[in-house]
């Protein structure tokens, strides 16, 4: 199967998957399910998923007993979008082409609705039928990847650099437990649900540190170059609100000459770990030149 086909696959599983939670309309607040929903449905890469199922089935395990993990790390992922996303941080109005969730529900709803997301996450890991073990190292990734150390802790750094010179080393700080941290959770769950072993981890963890460094530049730099219809969300935020990047600090030229290098090293990293990384692989490559 040729790599884009193979990642549709994987992309209409957990759409489909995720179409099937927080539906409940009989509920007396059935208004809270719905901008959960709402916000888990806009749409976007899944690629947080797709790293779940792909690094599965590179490990010989089952893709469809793993869905529902793959599925947490996206309610976990919105949930961050939607709190990113609120007044009080980066007062956005538009995410993947549509109204932000505070723009529909209003403000209170939407901090429940991820507040709600990021609990149900973990209770959609703990209630499937995986061995008691996988579900524990699942759920013990992506609470790091959640908490102080990872998406909070990047957020309070990112917040707390607005208007200021960071250097390259507090920079990376931010962008480790901002966004490298849920790719690196998605990355490790998977090997954790395909049954893999220390090497195919200590891989899996290269893979995800390089490719979530390359996410995060090239986010930077489509926040200069692309377009509101392509990107989906207001672009020229990051220099109004004085955040810091990486455009910032090297520049177009040298990011993308960056971006590419990355890939290439989070290409390496899995090359003969994995029975068949050819759609891994394929997948770091195609993030260096994405337009959204």
């Amino acid at each position: 199967m040729d790599y884009q086909t193979q990642y549709q696959e994987y992309k209409a599983l957990a759409d489909a998957a995720l179409n099937t939670y927080f539906t409940d309309t009989t509920v007396s607040y059935h208004r809270l399910l719905e901008a959960m929903h709402y916000s888990l449905t806009a749409g976007g890469k899944r690629l947080r998923p797709v790293l779940v199922l792909a690094f599965c089935a590179a490990c010989g395990g089952d893709v469809r007993a793993a869905l529902p993990v793959a599925c947490a790390v996206e309610m976990v992922h919105t949930y961050s979008l939607i709190h990113d996303d609120l007044p009080c941080m980066d007062n956005d109005d538009l995410r993947r082409g549509k109204p932000t969730n505070h723009v529909v529900y209003g403000e209170c709803t939407a901090t429940l609705a991820g507040d709600a997301l990021q609990a149900e996450a973990f209770h959609t890991i703990l209630s499937t039928e995986l061995p008691a073990d996988v579900r524990a190292e699942c759920a013990r990734l992506l609470a790091e990847a959640a908490g102080e150390n990872g998406i909070c802790g990047g957020q309070q750094l990112d917040m707390e650099g607005e208007g200021k010179v960071l250097t390259k080393e507090e920079l990376m700080d931010i962008n480790d437990r901002k966004t490298s941290a849920m790719i690196h959770a998605a990355c490790l769950m998977g090997v954790t649900c395909g049954g893999g072993n220390a090497q195919q981890r200590a891989a899996a963890a290269q893979y995800a540190k390089a490719l979530g460094l390359a996410f995060q530049i090239r986010d930077d730099m489509l926040d200069v170059i692309s377009t509101e219809a392509e990107l989906g969300k207001p672009i020229g935020s990051d220099a109004r609100e004085g955040k810091n990047t990486f455009m910032a600090l090297y520049g177009l030229e040298r990011c993308g000459a960056y971006v590419h290098e990355l890939s290439e090293q989070a290409a390496a990293a899995v090359d003969s770990v994995f029975a068949d990384s050819a759609f891994l692989q394929q997948f770091a490559r195609s993030l260096a030149d994405r337009k959204n």
